[in-house]
């Protein structure tokens, strides 16, 4: 059993500028040909800016000699990748954003989408669609981009076959967390999201003792710092040890080009 869950989470490493290859693709929208930078300059003031420049967390920054921009997430950004699904044994387990997980509900966990964007999933396999909002972290599993609750993917028709090829659309931010999305709120909020301090998974154990070896080890590593993430995975307690500090998806790919770890991926808390 140790063998079988013991980094069964594989590598999902994220290439390129705009849009990355492989398992899990990822494409601005043809309008959008901006470069990060002018992205931030071109922002509206009440989503990336305070009296005309960008906010901190918003700004270039460098590391080792190399400038990296924070991530933008807009209306109209599509993703495409392989979906799952997770349900009864989950339900009514605390999800990462600190909600009650109902597998009723139409919910999905995501690797870095910002917690309540909403997203269509549309199965390219038979066209059916069905609209969810991000409020939890996963799939951990190799060329899965997205875990949907048991209702979303009975929407789709994907629960007997258990995965699919999906496409991915950003439809808004829904800021207030209902279970319930509210699009006349959504209407109204932000139309792009910065996404900020991304991680990356180095470790995963079925033993406690063996993720805090490893989270003590590199406790400091490379100016990251290791942190201990329980979670449950094929029914078993799962403890994930991730390197966080990384302020871009950019910086987080970079980091695990150097090959320091096998098995790692991105993620964001």
């Amino acid at each position: 059993m140790l063998t079988k869950i013991f980094l069964s989470l594989s590598i999902l490493i994220l290439s390129g500028c705009t849009t990355y290859k492989g398992s899990y693709s990822y494409k601005q929208p043809k309008s959008s040909k901006k470069t990060p930078s002018a992205v931030l300059d071109s922002a509206p003031s009440d989503i990336m800016k305070k009296n005309g420049e960008p906010v901190a967390s918003m700004r270039p920054y460098t590391v080792l000699g190399k400038e990296y921009y924070p991530t933008v997430v807009a209306i109209g950004d599509t993703f495409s990748g392989r979906a799952s699904w997770y349900g009864s044994e989950f339900h009514g387990k605390m999800t990462s954003s600190g909600e009650t997980y109902d597998m009723n509900a139409l919910s999905a966990a995501h690797k870095t989408l910002p917690m309540n964007t909403v997203v269509r999933v549309t199965n390219l396999d038979n066209n059916l669609n069905t609209v969810v909002r991000i409020n939890d972290r996963g799939p951990f599993v190799e060329s899965r981009i997205i875990d949907l609750s048991y209702a979303a993917a009975k929407e789709i028709n994907l629960v007997g076959k258990g995965n699919a090829n999906v496409r991915l659309e950003v439809l808004g931010f829904e800021p207030t967390g209902t279970k319930t999305i509210d699009y006349k709120v959504m209407s109204a909020g932000p139309k792009q999201e910065i996404l900020t301090s991304f991680a990356v998974q180095i470790g995963a154990f079925a033993n406690i003792n063996g993720a805090v070896e490893t989270q003590k080890k590199y406790a400091s590593f490379k100016g990251y710092s290791a942190i201990i993430k329980d979670s449950q995975y094929n029914n078993d307690k799962l403890y994930r040890v991730w390197l966080r500090g990384f302020r871009s998806e950019a910086e987080a790919r970079d980091f695990i080009a150097q090959g320091y770890f096998s098995g790692q991926f991105i993620t964001r808390e």
